[in-house]
């Protein structure tokens, strides 16, 4: 099934939740619905599915517009925050479900191959509320699989979850869709997850798609400052500049040489990534000599918040490291590792994944 929406928008009252916007997910892949809450992942995602009657524009299926068209004729399967499943039923009935409807054989055995891939075979005799929430999900996402449908939506269905659950959850769900031949379209809030499950990603912001492209690509080359903040975590550092003859002049800060596009403003924006600061130099590295305001360990790596002239920074580095608050720190960046918006916030340079500019 090959799904395009061309010109959507919707409004409720003079409310605008979604501005105009045009995409066509790839069948057989994965696109991430990636923005903040409120950013209009799900409705868009109501849209999609035949819940919601966009205010304009066209939605096809295989090329047919299929606008107004109900959910209950569309062959759409969702899998939402909250765990859905029919409480009455027992697990193995909850995932036939879809199954008995469309008359199938060899049902049991269906069942029982989905919920060993979901690892909740020894639950089919289980009712929903004898299990702990990430069980409910799995069962949500086994029933939501039986379906078939040639479109899958699933509106944030980890957030609920404690974080062991949703890293376990997410290798799995990643290996499930990359056996299968659905469009599936994820909505998340974590850049991490929309890296992990690859695929394409849709970067949204209040209503707006502001990017959509390969995941990768669009981590790596934002087109804009939007997109820099929303596929960014932690947060990318944001640095004050201005342009010069010789290159970039961070504000209250050191001159980085570079060859400026000639397009480029006089107010400018320093982007780096947490990962690109780091504590030993290199030739040709940049200092930004701060003062500690706040160290985590997460995992392997340690976050550093400092406090330095042209602002305050994060700094993501590999290992286990220990910081006295108020200490001095002096981290380092290689200028090829920076990206370069100008005054409208549209992204001028980006580092050249695999080396220098």
């Amino acid at each position: 099934m090959q799904l395009a929406l061309e010109g959507i928008s919707k409004k409720v009252g003079p409310q605008s939740w979604l501005y105009d916007m045009s995409i066509a997910p790839r069948s057989g892949a994965v696109t991430v619905l990636l923005g903040a809450t409120q950013a209009g992942k799900t409705s868009l995602m109501r849209v999609m599915a035949g819940l919601d009657v966009p205010s304009s524009g066209r939605i096809l299926v295989d090329g047919q517009n299929v606008v107004g068209v109900p959910v209950r004729s569309r062959n759409v399967a969702m899998v939402y925050q909250q765990f859905i499943n029919y409480p009455s039923l027992k697990v193995r009935d909850n995932i036939a479900s879809p199954l008995k409807l469309r008359g199938e054989r060899d049902i049991a055995q269906r069942v029982r191959e989905l919920a060993e891939k979901l690892h909740i075979e020894m639950f089919l005799d289980r009712y929903p509320s004898e299990l702990s929430g990430g069980q409910q999900q799995r069962v949500a996402l086994a029933r939501a699989l039986a379906k078939g449908a040639p479109l899958m939506l699933l509106d944030e269905p980890l957030v609920n979850l404690d974080y062991k659950l949703r890293e376990e959850l997410r290798e799995e769900l990643s290996a499930l869709f990359a056996a299968g031949d659905s469009t599936v379209v994820y909505a998340t809030t974590e850049p991490g997850e929309a890296l992990l499950l690859g695929g394409y990603t849709a970067v949204m912001d209040a209503g707006e798609l502001l990017q959509y492209g390969p995941t990768a690509d669009v981590f790596h080359k934002p087109q804009s400052l939007r997109v820099a903040r929303a596929f960014s975590d932690p947060p990318m550092n944001l640095l004050a500049a201005n342009a010069t003859t010789g290159g970039v002049q961070l504000t209250g800060g050191a001159m980085v040489n570079l060859d400026l596009p000639a397009t480029a403003s006089l107010q400018l924006t320093v982007g780096l990534r947490a990962s690109a600061l780091h504590e030993s130099r290199t030739e040709g590295d940049v200092a930004l000599a701060g003062v500690v305001e706040l160290a985590e360990i997460s995992g392997s790596d340690t976050f550093v918040h400092a406090h330095t002239p042209v602002g305050e920074v994060v700094a993501q580095l590999t290992g286990v490291h220990y910081f006295e608050l108020g200490s001095s720190v002096t981290l380092y960046f290689n200028p090829a590792q920076m990206y370069l918006f100008g005054s409208d916030g549209a992204l001028l340079l980006a580092p050249v994944r695999g080396g220098g500019r």
